[in-house]
């Protein structure tokens, strides 16, 4: 195993989206604090549930070593932000994650870097540690402009911070073809994309290129050691799979025998 690799802590978090009510929340939850339990030192797990149940997670979770978190927030402190969920607010809750960029957002909410970098900012400020997403779709891996879209998601967010902020962000790879679609990177494919990634947070600083890289897109029990065995690969974003306590936790797991 390289040694730089072995420095770093493997992560794997859940992202429910939009899914979760509260009697089937409960099991899950109390599943993810037992499995959290038996992890080696060196591996971490949480979730990030929706904002309604941050109290739930806080409240199952809270004495565990899972952490929770929420999926967005705002890129406002406070104000007249109708149906917004400010970082503070999750912090209240004991939240130590924040989601912000993911590609759903992109998409579906319009969102572009620029404001992702501010909501990395906020969620900093408030305490929390953001997962900056990236990921390119389809179109643009075949037209070979994987590199050029990544990196410039990226670098909206690292150009916000100071490096001594950006030590303190998590950045999670999802390419936008793999999501929900049941498709996944190649180990090849996805650890090119990580070793990019790794030498654009290095030219931060060199503390930033330590900060976990995640990859996330239909990771499963099946494909997640091999995953985690690639030298810049720190662990994951888990959607589906993370619905299913058995899954998410032989997931976790895989990050465990990815960092012995």
């Amino acid at each position: 195993m390289p040694k730089e690799q072995a420095k770093r802590t493997k992560l794997v978090i859940g992202n429910w989206k939009m899914h979760g009510r509260l009697v089937e929340n409960a099991v899950l939850l109390q599943a993810v604090a037992a499995g959290a339990a038996t992890l080696q030192k060196g591996v971490r797990t949480g979730v990030c549930v929706p904002a309604p149940y941050l109290a739930q997670a806080q409240a199952l979770l809270g004495g565990s070593l899972a952490a929770w978190g929420v999926q967005d927030i705002s890129a406002h402190v406070q104000g007249a932000y109708t149906g917004e969920v400010a970082a503070g607010m999750a912090a209240d809750f004991g939240a130590t994650f924040a989601v912000v960029g993911h590609s759903e957002r992109r998409a579906y909410h319009c969102e572009h870097s620029d404001l992702v970098a501010v909501k990395a900012l906020r969620a900093l400020e408030a305490g929390l540690t953001p997962i900056v997403c990236v990921g390119e779709t389809l179109e643009q891996r075949d037209n070979g402009s994987t590199e050029q879209v990544v990196g410039t998601q990226l670098e909206a967010v690292l150009l916000m911070l100071s490096e001594e902020q950006a030590t303190k962000i998590v950045v999670a790879y999802e390419p936008v073809w793999a999501i929900g679609t049941g498709k996944s990177a190649t180990t090849e494919q996805a650890q090119q994309v990580h070793a990019f990634l790794r030498a654009q947070l290095a030219s931060k600083g060199a503390a930033v290129a330590n900060v976990p890289v995640l990859y996330g897109g239909s990771v499963k029990p099946e494909n997640a050691e091999e995953l985690f065995a690639q030298q810049d690969i720190d662990g994951g974003l888990i959607g589906g799979a993370s619905l299913k306590s058995n899954d998410f936790l032989a997931i976790c797991q895989a990050a465990q025998n990815g960092s012995v």
